[in-house]
């Protein structure tokens, strides 16, 4: 029986670089796609490596914006991994003129239609999503693996409904978690940038995604992973008690089993998640 497996090499504003997969009953990848470019080739390499895979167990990748913790990579990849770089037509606008892509990203770019796209052909396909990011654009992303459900949400000021609208369809849910409002304003940083972080159209904060989460939360969701936690304004125990809590809550008002949380780690590799 294949399985879906899904794997975060790095979260947060030092990297962000996702995979995810589908797996045959010996564990061999039969088809997956990248999320970002924040990682080096070769770091990718090495961490691929780790769980037996290899560039060739993904087909391309998704963007979800041109923030340089996002895309830092993805000039090397376009040079020289040469495979197909998928995002909505505004975003692939901005990446064309962005100095870290440069000249490689043209050959590689591919964009995305309203509603869903073959990435793999027969077994891997995505929708986009807009949401709130002061980014030149920013998206979200659902994919359908074999018909399993994957969301992912990352640099999310604010929740919308078409976001929710696919987590409330979803198995498995990527969403940011990004600050606890306290240490926030209690931090190093200045109070513009508090602002920016806060202001609905920077990052989600752990109140708001534990919000979310109560939102969209729905029998069949199997996984809630919490991603791009803030180093400085969170600690991946205050992002998951926040969101645990409405965990807890679903678990008091129903006999159904609440799915797993789990936040990924900032600037080091997860496991190879079996979802």
């Amino acid at each position: 029986m294949s399985s879906i497996r899904f794997k975060s090499f790095t979260s947060g504003s030092c990297g962000n670089c996702y995979f995810i997969g589908i797996f045959d009953e010996s564990g061999a990848c039969e088809a997956g796609v990248l999320v970002d470019a924040g990682l080096s080739p070769r770091r990718l390499k090495k961490e691929l490596a780790a769980e037996g895979l290899c560039f060739d167990d993904f087909a391309g990748l998704l963007v979800t914006h041109d923030h340089n913790d996002h895309i830092r990579s993805l000039g090397s990849y376009c040079k020289h991994l040469r495979k197909p770089v998928w995002t909505p037509p505004e975003l692939a606008g901005a990446l064309s003129r962005h100095f870290i892509t440069g000249e490689y990203y043209g050959p590689c770019r591919r964009t995305l239609a309203p509603g869903w796209n073959e990435l793999v052909p027969g077994r891997i396909s995505a929708q986009y999503f807009a949401v709130p990011h002061d980014a030149s654009c920013t998206f979200g992303y659902a994919l359908l693996l074999d018909g399993y459900r994957f969301v992912i949400m990352t640099d999310i000021g604010r929740m919308v409904p078409q976001a929710l609208a696919f987590a409330r369809q979803a198995d498995t849910v990527v969403i940011e978690s990004n600050y606890d409002l306290e240490m926030l304003r209690h931090g190093p940083y200045p109070k513009v940038l508090q602002d920016r972080i806060c202001g609905g159209h920077g990052h989600l904060s752990n109140a708001e995604c534990a919000e979310a989460i109560r939102d969209f939360l729905h029998p069949g969701l199997r996984n809630i992973f919490l991603c791009h936690l803030s180093e400085h304004n969170n600690t991946p125990e205050l992002a998951y008690q926040t969101s645990s809590g409405i965990l807890q809550e679903y678990i008091r008002q129903s006999d159904i089993r609440p799915p797993r949380l789990c936040p990924l780690p900032r600037m080091t590799a997860s496991p190879l998640f079996i979802l």
